[in-house]
């Protein structure tokens, strides 16, 4: 969906940086994205097109899954809705447990935010293993609302995120992948 050259603009702007958090990980900085407004604005671009006329709400998930989001839900003029790390929200709340590769972890939403029947887009900048963007989705589930859409600007090939995904027969776009 996302042209050749905006593609090509993303990847002379997202830097690689080796060994970042930890050696033998190749870590994707987005941050020179909003050094270039414009740039930005055609990320935005590419991500409404994607969902527009789809979805009646957004989730976007802590941190990063704010910086587009919240963007993407204001120029398709639907609600935004936060999906916080445990601990964030004031009550009362939803949450959904999930494992990670040494522990677990808990993400939470505002009870009533998410309506009954709501198509929603859940948005985040990164796609990897999947397992946050999995607890996502349940958490929508649990509230009666249909998880339509996931978008990401970046998905990692290798990592079976989307595979994760495939379960809520929802749409999956990233407009760069590595």
């Amino acid at each position: 969906m996302a042209s050749q050259e905006l593609i090509r603009k993303l990847e002379e702007t997202i830097e690689n940086i080796p060994d970042f958090p930890i050696p033998g990980i190749q870590f994707k900085d987005i941050s020179p994205i909003f050094l270039n407004p414009k740039l930005y604005e055609e990320v935005i671009e590419d991500l409404v097109a994607f969902s527009k006329g789809k979805v009646d709400a957004v989730c976007g998930i802590e941190s990063r899954g704010y910086l587009f989001g919240i963007a993407i839900a204001v120029a398709l003029e639907v609600p935004f809705i936060l999906i916080r790390k445990k601990g964030k929200l004031p009550p009362p709340i939803i949450s959904e447990k999930y494992d990670l590769e040494y522990g677990s972890a808990e993400i939470e939403t505002r009870e009533g935010q998410i309506q009954k029947g709501q198509r929603i887009l859940i948005h985040d900048d990164l796609l990897a293993t999947g397992g946050t963007t999995e607890a996502a989705a349940k958490l929508v589930e649990k509230q009666g609302a249909n998880v339509s859409q996931f978008s990401f600007l970046i998905g990692l090939k290798g990592l079976n995120g989307d595979e994760k995904l495939k379960k809520f027969s929802a749409e999956v776009y990233h407009i760069l992948e590595y």
